[in-house]
């Protein structure tokens, strides 16, 4: 898959199970589409070890470019040291 755009966001379809497609411009960037054929931003990163995925919201009230500033600078918050999908769990 190349970068996100909406047209690809669009294109994707439902599928028997939930899959994720992703970015090659930002690593760890993607849209997980559900079985229901909802669909949302995702940024998976290693904190502590451990994989994480955080979701930074749904298509729709996010576009993709949108999505991918927000990933961005959550990713400079990881370099820092923070953990989003722990904070967001407290």
């Amino acid at each position: 898959m190349a970068k996100l755009t909406k047209r690809a966001v669009d294109a994707a379809e439902a599928g028997v199970k939930d899959y994720v497609i992703w970015d090659d411009e930002l690593p760890g960037f993607g849209l997980r589409v559900f079985t229901s054929g909802k669909r949302s931003y995702v940024l998976q990163y290693r904190s502590a070890g451990r994989s994480r995925r955080f979701t930074i919201g749904l298509h729709g009230v996010w576009t993709p470019e949108r999505a991918r500033q927000e990933a961005k600078a959550q990713l400079g918050r990881i370099a820092q040291g923070d953990d989003p999908a722990e904070e967001r769990l407290l």
